[in-house]
């Protein structure tokens, strides 16, 4: 080593005082502490996935962790042991989103395929939009995105996958307004009519993000009324198309939502579709969350209609646990409108005189210049599992709402909002000191107080993490989403167990 050293010295080349022979890097040193890192997280991730005796979450306040976490960035490099430390804390205190009683969001668990895709892209660190710098994952995305058409029930079709199921209802609104009108992308929003698109009461907040984002403004995003349910109803949007003309509007697209975020509702999409045939409308299906739905034959059926859609935005990272993010954006014209629409025609990138076919330069069609490869990890999850087995994922979690909504109607203290048609199980829980209360301004203003404090008591035990809302003028209650494979009959009663004694004494 000191010959070497010695050698290097002496035949060194320098350029304002920097030395450029061979690398700076110490590889031997780099593949030790991946190699020590990775047993690390194999030991204290991997390994404890389906272990319901580890914490769901070690609780400490934002200030304590600062100060547990050392987060300051020095001159110098720590060293080897303090940054495999750092990593132990990291994990220590992180949430532990694949625990089974992780029930907070819509996503949960973990799939060793998809998870062993993602370590080969960390790894690879390619970036998706030509094919001459990432071969193999185009051609992953192409396969991908056309089976999930076959799903949705297109003969064709195009696509893209993206950062989220917001950017996909953003792609998907810019995309119907430049259907509406061209010329946008060229002399932007000078000029134009007042531009209006519809969506349900119980969309999610990306569409007036979207709306804000873009220009068209949320003044013009008409929410729908839903009914006791929380499904669109259709009678509605024909009264607010209809009124929207009257003002001199332009309308140009209907949002509707598969799979609602707090409730689970599905819109009826075939009569929404006959609207937006009627007066010329995009439609656009937000499943983001219940697109997954479609892999199953029993399930299918909420989102019958979908077909109609011209878009539509579909998450495997939910319910099939491709993993964050995995995300989609389907169009049914296959004319090339996507890339129409985003297509900037950088020369430095997209040369037409390329030595290969360039239609799979796909770069073009996204919003983003450098893209992950997020399509490989539900590939190789699918390739492993194949349809059967994504078909189980959905069919087993629905099975298990249904035994946890029939175990809420067994026990005292427990009520349904409603009866669910998907993973979502809304329902309050009602202490004993309230349970004889008249119904009344009291009683509620009580019952909402009760949910936020169970949170905060199983955050701090660590026992599960579950959500709570309130919602359409209802006080607070909690929702429960089955989503993971790891999750058990057992951990429905452990759920319904732990917030009894949580809040035995409320």
């Amino acid at each position: 080593c000191k010959q070497e050293m010695l050698q290097k010295k002496k035949n060194a080349v320098l350029v304002d005082g920097v030395i450029l022979n061979g690398p700076i890097m110490d590889s031997k040193a780099g593949e030790k502490f991946v190699e020590e890192a990775c047993k690390i997280i194999m030991e204290e991730v991997i390994q404890k996935v389906d272990d319901v005796t580890e914490k769901v979450c070690e609780w400490r306040a934002p200030e304590t962790l600062k100060q547990i976490l050392d987060l300051e960035m020095r001159d110098t490099g720590e060293s080897h042991q303090k940054l495999l430390q750092l990593c132990r804390d990291v994990i220590q205190y992180s949430v532990k989103t694949s625990h089974p009683r992780f029930f907070n969001q819509l996503y949960a668990g973990i799939d060793y395929y998809s998870l062993t895709a993602r370590f080969i892209t960390e790894a690879l660190n390619p970036s998706v939009y030509t094919y001459e710098v990432s071969p193999v994952f185009l051609l992953v995305e192409e396969a991908v995105i056309k089976k999930m058409i076959e799903f949705i029930g297109w003969e064709e079709g195009d696509g893209i996958f993206n950062p989220g199921g917001s950017v996909s209802n953003m792609y998907a609104m810019n995309l119907a307004r430049y259907r509406f009108c061209p010329e946008i992308k060229e002399k932007g929003l000078s000029g134009l009519p007042r531009l209006v698109l519809f969506t349900s009461e119980e969309c999610h907040y990306s569409m007036k993000k979207a709306a804000s984002f873009l220009g068209i403004g949320t003044e013009n995003v008409y929410f729908i009324k839903t009914d006791e349910r929380g499904k669109m109803i259709p009678e509605e949007l024909e009264k607010q198309v209809q009124r929207a003309r009257k003002e001199g509007s332009a309308p140009f697209l209907v949002c509707a939502t598969a799979g609602t975020t707090v409730l689970g509702a599905f819109d009826p999409l075939d009569k929404i579709a006959d609207i937006c045939e009627k007066h010329g409308l995009w439609l656009h299906v937000d499943a983001s969350w219940g697109g997954s739905a479609l892999i199953s034959r029993k399930h299918c059926r909420l989102l019958h209609g979908i077909h109609r859609a011209d878009s539509v935005a579909w998450n495997p990272h939910k319910m099939l646990l491709a993993g964050i993010q995995c995300c989609a954006l389907l169009v049914k014209d296959n004319s090339g409108l996507l890339k129409n629409c985003y297509s900037a025609k950088a020369a430095y990138l997209f040369q037409q005189d390329k030595f290969y076919d360039v239609s799979y330069d796909t770069g073009d069609k996204s919003i983003q210049c450098s893209r992950r490869p997020d399509a490989f990890k539900f590939w190789l999850m699918w390739k492993a599992l194949g349809t059967t087995g994504l078909e189980e994922r959905v069919n087993r979690a629905l099975a298990l709402a249904r035994y946890l909504v029939e175990e809420i109607k067994k026990r005292e203290g427990f009520q349904l909002l409603l009866e669910p048609e998907y993973a979502n199980v809304c329902f309050w829980y009602i202490p004993p000191s309230l349970r004889k209360m008249e119904d009344g301004p009291e009683f509620w203003q009580k019952l909402h107080q009760v949910a936020p404090i169970v949170k905060e008591r199983m955050m701090k035990k660590g026992s599960m993490m579950l959500g709570y809302q309130p919602h359409r003028g209802k006080v607070n209650f909690f929702r429960q989403v089955v989503i993971s494979p790891q999750v058990s009959r057992e951990d429905m009663d452990f759920l319904l167990d732990e917030i009894e004694l949580l809040a035995k004494d409320l």
